[in-house]
């Protein structure tokens, strides 16, 4: 833990700085335009104090639920940025990105980042963004399950439309292939250090039964099973997941501590045990990721740090700033 907090500290003091590793690439600062975790300092002094406050009551009643809205933060950088476009329902002109592959059925949350939006409206109307209030979300969902913490840069303004083409195209599936997931995320600037720890976020959360089927009964199309995934963590999987049926039923992405963000994610890749197929092929299929994995199941502390640094890097995809894109008052729709 102490690498961690020594990690914060140095992250703290640089964005504190002019000159600070918060380059033009990064797009985060102090400066009009730029991200800065100070940006609501005046504004809306109480905004991660609200936003903190919603997600601990919402996890307190459902664990799962901190899974759930760091997945959201996810889903929503990978298309267009993180600009809360995710968050819109279809109304006019907007196709709702709820509806792609990837969310429909599957994202929830949507309720909690309600309630945070009214919070913070009532303490400072019109002034925190929802793409803020999720990439906050997400940061406190990872501290209330013992994970990482750090500091957020803010200062993300709200889209006005949707991406429904983009949300089927650019977030990788359960049954992707190693390289069809590296490029996805090297597509947003991400690199395979940052694919494998933010693949740690399974260290929490459930998955439906539809997007693991095929690897317990026909993951090469020719009827027979994966033969990397571990033959007893498989036959206990089957009994919850029948080849036909029960689509929509759970199982633990970590089967040791699902409720508990920790590195055992990375222990379970090393021992066959990683649910989706996604999980598994940062094991199984490429030697760089596969030390990585070691690494991380080796030592939490490396994994909680790059983690956190990974999570801000996402947090920096392509944010609307200054004068594009609106605050919204509603985050299921845009102002009219």
């Amino acid at each position: 833990m102490a690498r961690i907090g020594i990690f914060l500290v140095l992250l703290s003091l640089a964005c504190s700085l002019t000159l600070c590793i918060c380059d033009d690439e990064s797009n985060y600062g102090g400066d009009e335009g730029k991200l800065s975790p100070s940006f609501y300092s005046i504004s809306c002094p109480k905004a991660e104090e609200i936003v903190r406050s919603v997600v601990a009551q919402a996890v307190a009643r459902e664990t799962r639920m901190a899974a759930s809205l760091m997945r959201l933060h996810f889903h929503d950088c990978f298309v267009q940025g993180c600009d809360g476009s995710l968050l819109l329902d279809t109304s006019g002109s907007i196709v709702t990105e709820k509806s792609s592959n990837p969310n429909s059925n599957s994202a929830r949350g949507f309720d909690v980042v309600d309630q945070i939006k009214a919070a913070l409206e009532s303490q400072c109307p019109g002034i925190v963004s929802c793409a803020d209030a999720l990439t906050l979300a997400a940061r406190d969902s990872s501290v209330l399950t013992g994970g990482p913490n750090w500091m957020v840069p803010l200062g993300r303004r709200d889209s006005t439309s949707a991406s429904l083409s983009g949300s089927n195209n650019n977030i990788p599936a359960p049954n992707n292939t190693f390289n069809t997931i590296l490029s996805r995320f090297s597509n947003q600037g991400l690199d395979l250090a940052d694919m494998v720890a933010l693949s740690g976020s399974h260290t929490i959360g459930f998955s439906r039964c539809t997007s693991f089927r095929q690897r317990l009964y026909n993951q090469s199309g020719n009827g027979t099973p994966d033969t990397t995934l571990e033959q007893s963590y498989a036959a206990n999987l089957r009994q919850r997941c029948p080849r036909s049926g029960g689509d929509q039923n759970l199982s633990e992405l970590d089967i040791n501590s699902a409720g508990k963000f920790d590195n055992s994610y990375f222990k379970n890749l090393i021992e066959n045990m990683g649910l989706l197929n996604s999980d598994q092929v940062l094991f199984s299929s490429n030697e760089q990721s596969r030390e990585l994995v070691k690494k991380y199941a080796e030592d939490q502390e490396e994994f909680f740090e790059q983690f956190a640094e990974s999570m801000i890097k996402m947090g920096n995809i392509s944010p609307l700033t200054g004068s594009s894109g609106e605050i919204r008052k509603n985050c299921r729709k845009v102002n009219s």
